[in-house]
């Protein structure tokens, strides 16, 4: 069952901008704390960006200042907003709730890549 879905990834040049969508199953979404999450190659899949049902937000100290998540409760999505990206930030990016217990199924990603 598909439950998460992203896009908005793609590539771009050292210091521009891409803004990330994930829409969600409402079962997913509703009253729970929501994530961005990337994998580089070679690399485990790492936190870059949570958000609560309320909207409190925290940030991997790698992309603090650069990337801003938001949510749209009545449309079930998540997105992540990201402003001078840098070469490292290149990885496929996923969504997911925050809470590791209660993990949905992952969605197929998106790639971001950066030119340098």
């Amino acid at each position: 069952q598909v439950q998460l879905v992203e896009s908005g990834g793609g590539l771009v040049q050292a210091g521009g901008s891409l803004r990330l969508s994930c829409a969600a199953t409402e079962r997913v979404f509703r009253f729970n704390a929501m994530g961005w999450y990337r994998r580089s190659p070679g690399k485990q899949r790492e936190l870059v960006a949570g958000i609560t049902s309320g909207g409190s937000t925290n940030y991997a100290d790698s992309v603090k200042g650069r990337f801003t998540i938001s949510r749209d409760n009545a449309k079930n999505t998540v997105y992540l907003q990201m402003n001078s990206l840098k070469p490292e930030d290149t990885a496929v990016y996923y969504c997911n709730r925050l809470n590791l217990a209660t993990i949905a199924n992952w969605g197929q990603g998106t790639q971001v890549t950066v030119s340098s």
